[in-house]
């Protein structure tokens, strides 16, 4: 029942993180339209534009924290073997853990800096804070499934990498 639940909200992280990544499309898009056919621009297009770049990389950030599918570099764990990995593996996630959880701590102070500074968009006089907001929620969603990377690294033997010789080439 728990890991079931647990893979619900794993997986309404990464459908949320690829929403993010539809939405930065869907508004590079129709801002190239605009002003490509009919010299215009969304209002603030700019500002949001960059503050919806900034909501996708944190909320991408934690769809890439849990696969382990960023870019890594294994020359040294690619030559030990599997227990060596596997304690190599527990160290690299507990670290990333401590960077990540410590950012999260940093950009909590950024929001609330931007909230009580009332700080606004040019054109709407939109307020910055909620999309700050959204970008730390993706943060603390990298510290969740990495704490549950991390807890199924060290308790189960489910996410041990498969061995570069073992794989098959197609």
């Amino acid at each position: 029942m728990t890991r079931n639940f647990t893979d619900r909200v794993i997986g309404a992280i990464e459908m949320t993180a690829a929403t993010f990544v539809g939405v930065v499309a869907a508004d590079i898009f129709i801002s190239v339209f605009l002003r490509r056919f009919f010299n215009t621009s969304i209002p603030d297009g700019y500002d949001i534009g960059r503050m919806l770049l900034g909501i996708l990389i944190f909320w991408g950030i934690a769809a890439t924290s849990y696969r382990g599918s960023h870019i890594t570099v294994d020359l040294l764990w690619s030559v030990v073997g599997p227990k060596l990995q596997r304690a190599m593996d527990i160290f690299a996630t507990l670290v990333l853990l401590l960077v990540v959880v410590v950012h999260t701590a940093m950009l909590f102070d950024k929001v609330r800096a931007t909230y009580a500074d009332h700080i606004l968009t040019y054109d709407l006089h939109l307020p910055t804070w909620p999309f700050f907001a959204v970008a730390w929620l993706g943060d603390v969603s990298a510290v969740l499934l990495i704490a549950i990377r991390t807890y199924r690294l060290i308790f189960q033997q489910a996410m041990v990498r498969d061995r570069p010789e073992e794989k098959t080439v197609e």
